[in-house]
């Protein structure tokens, strides 16, 4: 069975780990834990522990169990309490992580219990501040004020110093496929390339790499982006040839969404394929795109199996 390796967070991690676990694949994923807003951000700074929100989200899209389990983990408390907006599943991998003194054992026994198909890695087990340096020199300081500043970004980095999980370098060197997406360019997707070790991992490694390329812009990280832009920028966090194939949305998004996207300022990324033969990197493209409450999502079932007809072609 091959080996995958994803990395990434956010809702388009779910999303890709939820059409992924269908197939036949050995699915390892790998999440950033840099998120500091809402109910994450509340408990990382109660009980100084790493963001588990994004965990909580991958757990859910990668277990078997029935969806009541899902339903649980998902609830959010609406209270006048302290308790109010926290979710059930946040403050589960908190307690766990304050019995066992770090989130992968967490992760490893909730998996045990949900059913989990893969393994879930956090990136570290730190607590990692992300910096983002933008391009009119303002210095941006954790994880949610950079996505609300809507500055373009020049570069990101930690302001602390941040070890990767030993399991995630181990992973990496047992890789067929390592995949980087869906997700935040700045702040769910280069944040798990911001260490050392791990770009050692990565260029040492004889996998071949992927990037699953959002369908839309992301104001303030992605503004006016091609699919080459996007590479371009994780290249630029690792080496100039490190992505191999890209993954990308080739659908019409239909004109009344795009108009509701305008008001975020977010537009459709396009394939700009001529830049894309010269830096000799792979195209997929496919009709992913599905709009799931007038947002823009990707077909989790039609993009696992874009993923996988290329590992069985690879093979």
């Amino acid at each position: 069975m091959k080996k995958v390796v994803v990395l990434g967070g956010g809702t388009g991690l779910s999303t890709l780990l939820r059409g992924l676990k269908l197939f036949p694949i050995d699915i390892t994923a790998v999440v950033t834990v840099a998120d500091d807003g809402a109910s994450s951000g509340r408990l990382r700074e109660e009980f100084n522990t790493p963001a588990v929100g994004d965990l909580r989200n991958v757990l859910v899209s990668l277990s078997e169990v029935e969806p009541l389990v899902e339903q649980l983990l998902q609830y959010r408390f609406n209270t006048s309490s302290d308790l109010n907006n926290h979710a059930m599943g946040n403050l589960l991998l908190t307690a766990l992580f304050n019995i066992t003194g770090n989130l992968t054992e967490s992760l490893e026994s909730l998996s045990k219990i949900l059913n989990i198909k893969g393994k879930i890695l956090p990136f570290t087990e730190d607590k990692p501040i992300l910096m983002a340096y933008t391009k009119d020199g303002e210095v941006i300081e954790g994880e949610s004020k950079i996505t609300k500043a809507g500055k373009q970004i020049d570069y990101i980095k930690y302001k602390n110093e941040v070890k990767v999980t030993p399991e995630v370098i181990k992973a990496i060197k047992k890789a067929d496929l390592v995949i980087l997406g869906i997700g935040s360019l700045y702040t769910s997707i280069i944040p798990n390339l911001l260490n050392k070790e791990m770009k050692e991992a990565l260029n040492k490694s004889k996998a071949k790499k992927m990037y699953v390329c959002n369908a839309m812009t992301e104001h303030g990280e992605t503004d006016g982006f091609y699919v080459s832009d996007c590479i371009k920028q994780i290249n630029k966090y690792v080496n100039d040839n490190f992505i191999d194939v890209v993954i990308a949305n080739s659908k019409l998004i239909d004109e009344n969404i795009q108009q509701l996207y305008l008001e975020e300022e977010s537009t459709p990324i396009l394939i700009d394929e001529e830049e894309l033969n010269k830096m000799n990197v792979e195209l997929i493209k496919d009709d992913l795109a599905l709009i799931v409450n007038n947002q823009v999502r990707h077909d989790p079932i039609k993009t696992a199996l874009a993923i996988f007809s290329y590992l069985a072609k690879d093979n």
